[in-house]
């Protein structure tokens, strides 16, 4: 996979992110299952991220997008804000697309499969949840999952989700990656990382658990 990410038009909207408030108070509650308690919203200003080459038009609403594919399991779990005031959006299209652990997308450059593409509609709390696996690498790429969310009938947010570096190491030394070796390219030389919004575009991550792999979570505002 040598083709680099094409531009979008970029515009300004807001991204819940981490640090005080309701989106990392919904992240502590993501990563270690603690309930109750409440905290006033911190929303960080930032800016959407290219589509990419890859994006395929689809209509697969499904929770877990793997087809089979190998890979370390890694589930998602995102939640979808209104930008303005921090609370969560029910109903939204969120819709997800990233490498398989060879570097490889389905549905182009001949590949017509639809592996690790798929749509979830967000619940009351605004969270979805998407089973799939770890994305591998491909040159010139710091490892990254693409989203985009859709309220009524127009997509409001498009970007890009990444990876602790030490993590992905990690994982790329397992069986389904280690013959690939580690990524060529880190997040600080990766060409779209600091405009997609950095350190508020990585998800927080905690092991699930022997043969579970991954939790990614976080919290995405959007501009309905």
């Amino acid at each position: 996979m040598l083709s680099p990410d094409r531009p979008l038009r970029r515009r300004e909207l807001l991204i819940a992110a981490g640090g005080v408030g309701l989106g990392s108070f919904w992240l502590a509650r993501a990563l270690s299952g603690g309930s109750g308690g409440s905290a006033q919203a911190d929303c960080v200003l930032s800016k959407e991220a290219t589509e990419g080459p890859y994006w395929v038009a689809n209509h697969l609403t499904r929770r877990n997008i793997t087809d089979g594919r190998p890979g370390m399991p890694l589930r998602l779990r995102l939640r979808v804000l209104d930008a303005s005031t921090c609370k969560p959006i029910k109903g939204a299209d969120v819709e997800i697309w990233h490498a398989d652990a060879g570097g490889v997308y389905s549905g182009v450059q001949g590949n017509t499969k639809s592996f690790l593409r798929g749509h979830q509609v967000s619940d009351s709390n605004g969270v979805v949840i998407f089973d799939t696996i770890y994305p591998g690498w491909y040159t010139g790429r710091t490892p990254h999952i693409h989203i985009k969310v859709h309220v009524g009938s127009g997509y409001v947010y498009t970007g890009q989700l990444f990876f602790a570096e030490t993590i992905s190491s990690r994982v790329y030394r397992t069986t389904r990656y280690r013959s690939r070796g580690q990524a060529d390219t880190t997040n600080g030389a990766d060409s779209i990382y600091a405009g997609a919004g950095g350190s508020h575009a990585r998800l927080r991550l905690s092991h699930r658990g022997k043969g579970k792999g991954y939790l990614g979570a976080i919290g995405l505002g959007v501009s309905p």
